[in-house]
Order: C-alpha cells, then structure tokens, then sequence
C-alpha cells in the first residue's frame, strides 16, 4: 500500500512537470508566430519630419516599456520598412543598449537613407 501511494505521488509529480513544461513551450511558440506575422505600419502624420524607431522585439517592447511616440520595427523586420522611412527628413533608432540601433542605422544608411541617428536605449527619446 505505501510503495502505491509513493508511486502515485511520483507520477502526479511527474504529470505535473509535464503539463507545466509543455504550456510554457507553447506559449513561447504561439509568441514566435504571432510576432513574426504582424504587418508593421507606420502612420505618418503630413507634417512630422523626424520619426523615432525603436528595434528591440516584440516583446521587449510591450514587457520593458517604450516611448509614446516611438514605433517598433524589431530589426529582424526593419529591411521591409525601408521604403516607408525614405518618407522621413530624420530617422532616429533605439533599443535597449545602442548596439542593435547601430546596426539598424548602418542598415539604413547603405539602403540610401542619409540622416539616421542611433540614440541609443529608447529612455534617450523625448516625445515633445
């Protein structure tokens, strides 16, 4: 009777260690997929000339905060916007630290975009 009970005990445990491992990879899948079938649109007001785009992902962006008048474009993405920021006098980029907004503005400026600025981690923006 004890060695079923310790039995028993071992496989709920182990049911449980499952079902938690398994909703965990779920949701970081369902994520993954979610993010990387967004369609970014950036919406231009007629008169701004300067716009400020922050590269961190997704997630980044909505769990550690971002400036109001920031758009996220994650670098992974940024290739297909390039078009749309040929439309600006001013691009400014961030992220968390500056590294991946440098890259993103060496991206920019070999795509023909000519005034780009890395500002480095997006608290630097000032939205007024």
């Amino acid at each position: 009777m004890k060695n079923k009970l310790i039995v028993g005990y071992f496989m709920l445990a182990l049911s449980m260690i499952a079902i938690s491992c398994n909703g965990q990879s779920t949701k970081s899948k369902t994520t993954e997929q979610t993010d990387s079938t967004k369609t970014i649109t950036i919406k231009k007001d007629k008169n701004m000339k300067t716009i400020f785009v922050d590269v961190r992902t997704v997630g980044e962006w909505n769990d550690d905060g971002h400036a109001d008048c920031s758009v996220n474009i994650p670098l992974d993405r940024l290739q297909g916007s390039i078009e749309e920021l040929k439309g600006y006098e001013k691009v400014i980029i961030v992220c968390r630290s500056g590294a991946r907004a440098g890259s993103a503005k060496s991206m920019l400026e070999g795509a023909g975009i000519a005034n780009v600025e890395n500002l480095g981690p997006w608290q630097n923006i000032n939205c007024q």
